[in-house]
C-alpha cells in the first residue's frame, strides 16, 4: 500500500497520475476473442468471458465511461481508439436480439455506452426497448415464480421501468428518433404503479399486484434510496417531466419526495433514509453510498430543482440536497470506522461514487466544503491504492471472510475503472478550475452545472 497523503498538499498531478496508472492497469486486463473485447470481473481470472460481458456495471461497456473522461484530458491513444471501436461494435452487434434492458447490463446500459463513445447505434437500442415493452411494462424473467407472480415487472431506476425512462429521456435529449414516445410510455407505466400515502406518493420495487403470494415480511420490504426505490423513481419522473413538457410527471415526482422525506432522519442538519425498511438482520440501518444512501438520493433533489420544484415539505430542494451532502460529510466516511463500515472504494457502493457526486456539487455551487471533501475522498483512494510501478488497483474488503482482502475488481461500478475515472476528473478539475467540463451521463446530466 502507498503511504497516506495529506489533503492539503496532494496536487492535481498526484490524482491524475494515479488515475492514469489505474487506467493502465485496467487496459492490461482487456481480453479479445472473435466477438470483441471483454474484461474479467476481478483478477486473477482464468476463465472465459463472463455472462454480463457487455454491461456497464462490470463488463466492457463500463470502460466507455472511462474513455469519455480520458477524452476530456487528452487524445486517445491507438490502443484506446481500438478499444472504443471494439466496444461499440460489440454493443451494436447485439442490439437487435438482446432481451436485457437494465441500466446495469442491458439496453439502457447500451444507450449510455454508445453516447459515451459518441458512436452510432442508439436508435436501434430505442427500437429494441420499444419492441420488448408490453402494455404494462417490461417483463423480468429472472424473478422467481413463485413467490412472485408470472411475468412480474419492477419499477426501479437500475433494473426496471424508471431506468428505462431515464434511458429514453437521455436518448430524447440527444435527438434519437422514437425516444420521446418510449419515454412517454415508460412514464405512463410508472404513474399507473403509484401508491398514494398520507404524506405523498410511493412506488414499490415490485408492484403489489405481483406480490400477492410473497410472504408479508418480504412483500412489505422497501429499499427507498436510489437504486431500487423511491428516490430513483421520483428523479426519473422529474427529469422526464421537464424534457417532455409534462407538469403531471413533475408533480408526481414532488409527491414522491414528500413521502420520502418522512422516512428519513434529519438530525444535525442532514438527511439520510434507511437502507431497508423495515430493518433487516445483517443489513446496515443506513449506508452512505450511491446505491442505497444519501449520495444517490441527493440526485432526486437536483432533479426536482432542475424541474422547477422549489419546495418539498417546507424546505427548498436545494436545502434537501445540502442535507444529503451534510450527512455524507458527518458520516465518518471514508474512514473504515469498524469492520464492515466503508469497506468499498468503488462507484456503486463506495468512495469514488461519493466523490463524483460531491464534485458535481462543487462545480454547480462552488461551496468550498464540497471541494475539500472531494479531496478527502481522493486522498483515501491515494492511500489505499495498490501500486506496482506505473500500474495501480484497489482491493476492497469483506470483513466476514477469513482473508478479508478481496481480489482487485476491474470494471466501472465495482472496480478500478470507475475509481480511475474519478481520480482523472478530480485531477483535471483541480488543474483547470470549477468551469472545466464534466462528462454528462444518463443518470447524472441534471446534476452538473
Amino acid at each position: 500500500m502507498t503511504g497516506c497523503h495529506d489533503r492539503r498538499v496532494t496536487t492535481s498531478d498526484t490524482y491524475a497520475d494515479l488515475g492514469e496508472a489505474a487506467w493502465r492497469w485496467v487496459l492490461d486486463q482487456v481480453r479479445w476473442d472473435d466477438d470483441g473485447p471483454w474484461i474479467p470481473e476481478s483478477v486473477p481470472y482464468d476463465g472465459g468471458p463472463p455472462e454480463d460481458r457487455d454491461g456497464m456495471h462490470s463488463g466492457i461497456g463500463g470502460l466507455a465511461h472511462v474513455l469519455a473522461e480520458v477524452r476530456e484530458a487528452r487524445a486517445w491513444t491507438d490502443e484506446e481508439q481500438q478499444l472504443a471501436d471494439g466496444i461499440a461494435a460489440r454493443i451494436r452487434a447485439n442490439l437487435a436480439t438482446t432481451t436485457a434492458y437494465s441500466y446495469f447490463d442491458g439496453l439502457v446500459s447500451d444507450l449510455g455506452v454508445l453516447s459515451a463513445l459518441e458512436a452510432d447505434g442508439s436508435e436501434q437500442a430505442i427500437v429494441r426497448l420499444a419492441e420488448l415493452a408490453t402494455d404494462d411494462g417490461w417483463e423480468q424473467p429472472w424473478m422467481e415464480s413463485p413467490p412472485f407472480a408470472p411475468h412480474s415487472r419492477i419499477n426501479d431506476a437500475t433494473l426496471g421501468t424508471a431506468g428505462n425512462l431515464l434511458g429514453a429521456v437521455w436518448a430524447h435529449r440527444r435527438g434519437i428518433p422514437g425516444a420521446e414516445e418510449l419515454a412517454t410510455r415508460a412514464a405512463s407505466i410508472l404513474l399507473a404503479e403509484a401508491e398514494p400515502t398520507d404524506a405523498g406518493t410511493n412506488w414499490q420495487f415490485v408492484p403489489r399486484r405481483f406480490t400477492a403470494d410473497v410472504p408479508p415480511a418480504r412483500r412489505d420490504r422497501e429499499m427507498p434510496n436510489w437504486s431500487h426505490g423511491l428516490a430513483g423513481i421520483a428523479a426519473a419522473l422529474a427529469v422526464a417531466g421537464t424534457e417532455l413538457g409534462r407538469p403531471d410527471l413533475v408533480e408526481a415526482a414532488r409527491s414522491g419526495a414528500e413521502h420520502l422525506v418522512t422516512l428519513g432522519d434529519t438530525a444535525q442538519g442532514g438527511f439520510v433514509v434507511p437502507h431497508v425498511i423495515p430493518d433487516q438482520a445483517g443489513v446496515d440501518h443506513v449506508t452512505f453510498t450511491w446505491c442505497h444512501g444519501p449520495t444517490g438520493t441527493s440526485l432526486l433533489f437536483t432533479a426536482l430543482e432542475h424541474a422547477g420544484v422549489d419546495d418539498v415539505a417546507g424546505e427548498t430542494t436545494a436545502q434537501w440536497h445540502r442535507r444529503c451532502l451534510q450527512s455524507l460529510r458527518t458520516s465518518g466516511i471514508p474512514e473504515r470506522l469498524h469492520p464492515g463500515f466503508w469497506d468499498n472504494d468503488g462507484r456503486c457502493c463506495g468512495t469514488a461514487g461519493v466523490g463524483d457526486v460531491v464534485l458535481d456539487a462543487w462545480q454547480r455551487r462552488g461551496e468550498d466544503d464540497d471541494l475539500a471533501f472531494a479531496q478527502v475522498l481522493g486522498d483515501a483512494l491515494v492511500e489505499r491504492a495498490v501500486v506496482d510501478g506505473d500500474r495501480a488497483c484497489w482491493r476492497f474488503t469483506e470483513h466476514r471472510n477469513d482473508d478479508p482482502l478481496l481480489p482487485p475488481g476491474v470494471g466501472w461500478m465495482q472496480g478500478t475503472a470507475g475509481i480511475a475515472a474519478y481520480l482523472l476528473r478530480l485531477g483535471r478539475v483541480l488543474h483547470e478550475g470549477r468551469t472545466t467540463p464534466a462528462v454528462p451521463r444518463l443518470d447524472t446530466w441534471w446534476n452538473l452545472p
